[in-house]
């Protein structure tokens, strides 16, 4: 397999940060914070050998390189954020580019939504507050491309095919994804490449087509509204929906049955990317409007793992996406914390490694 890890630039502070939560704000604020829901819910996390960090720290952005290669990770994908010129959380990845390290491969993912205050925490006054809107104004897609430029030239950048990888978050609010695909690719073509490796990410598996449609050249498919959808329609979690409705409690759902949304017969076909997902678990952020994956653990994680490399055995490009290398307030992460140390580490090594 070739493992591409999704990667949360946010441990650092910013300006913005700052203002909408107050001085020094991360995501570390939500973790700590974090309260269990209901017996046997593990929160706090906490994590292990690399502590609560901050990723302006170019120590912890060479230890993170050289766990991931244990892992068998080729490389992190980068959440890139680009709202009609203005960028946030840039400075880690900006200077991963200045300074040559770590010398580990990466790429980039833009994540094309408008940020709301529920998109970091809980607002408990204004949930739905506009912070800062996703746009796409007229010229704005030569300024983003020559922007990002220095990255795809970057020779640690990610190429599948011979063309550099970029991920797309919601591929289908892009106001005209036909005419962007077009004129990315074109501009790329313009500077030397021979295109563009694109690929959209969907939460819904019925999305998968309607992406291609627009000239994307592979999805990745993350159905946790998959899972979701399944057990809202599941008459037995009836008792447990009501109290999510209304706000009483955060909606559970077994681990294991989630992942077999992730092993459907879609991630089959060659354009689909499939997806490893360690855990999900929304609370830090979210609190009783959490979407919680329980019982997550070493054991049920290498089964998955495994699934999934199966699938990807028959594909011409072996990609897979996993979710996530450091999303420590949505549960998915493969750092080592202090309940399982590197285990997860551990077991996709294994994985990754067999011949």
């Amino acid at each position: 397999m070739r493992v591409i890890a999704y990667y949360l630039p946010q441990y650092h502070s910013i300006p913005e940060n700052d203002a909408w939560w107050g001085k020094d704000f991360t995501e570390w604020d939500r973790v700590r914070a974090a309260k269990p829901l209901f017996p046997g819910h593990h929160q706090p996390v906490v994590p292990g050998e690399l502590g609560y960090y901050n990723l302006l720290n170019p120590a912890i952005r060479e230890r993170q390189a050289q766990l991931a290669r244990e892992a068998g990770i080729e490389g992190f994908c980068y959440w890139h954020y680009w709202f009609g010129g203005k960028q946030l959380l840039e400075q880690p990845l900006q200077q991963v580019l200045a300074s040559g390290k770590p010398d580990f491969p990466f790429c980039i993912a833009w994540a094309n939504e408008s940020w709301y205050a529920k998109t970091w925490m809980d607002h408990p006054n204004q949930p739905d507050k506009l912070l800062i809107e996703q746009t796409y104004p007229e010229g704005d897609d030569e300024r983003h491309f020559e922007t990002i430029l220095p990255m795809l030239l970057d020779k640690r950048y990610i190429r599948v095919d011979g063309k550099p990888l970029l991920v797309i978050y919601r591929p289908l609010q892009l106001p005209d994804g036909k005419a962007w695909v077009t004129k990315w690719q074109e501009m790329a073509r313009n500077v030397g490449f021979n295109g563009l490796f694109l690929m959209g990410h969907v939460a819904y598996s019925e999305q998968v087509d309607a992406v291609l449609h627009l000239g994307f050249d592979a999805v990745n498919s993350v159905p946790l509204g998959d899972a979701k959808r399944d057990i809202l329609s599941a008459i037995r979690h009836l008792p447990n929906l009501l109290r999510y409705v209304r706000g009483k409690a955060p909606l559970v759902y077994d681990y294991a049955e989630a992942m077999r949304a992730f092993e459907a017969p879609v991630m089959q076909r060659e354009e689909v990317v499939p997806t490893i997902l360690p855990n999900w678990d929304h609370s830090p952020r979210s609190g009783t409007r959490a979407f919680i994956l329980d019982h997550a653990s070493p054991e049920p994680f290498k089964k998955h793992a495994e699934t999934i490399r199966r699938i990807t055995e028959g594909k011409k490009n072996k990609l897979v996406m996993l979710k996530s290398w450091n999303e420590w307030s949505e549960g998915n992460y493969m750092e080592p914390d202090e309940r399982w140390g590197k285990q997860y580490i551990d077991i996709l090594s294994q994985v990754t490694h067999i011949a």
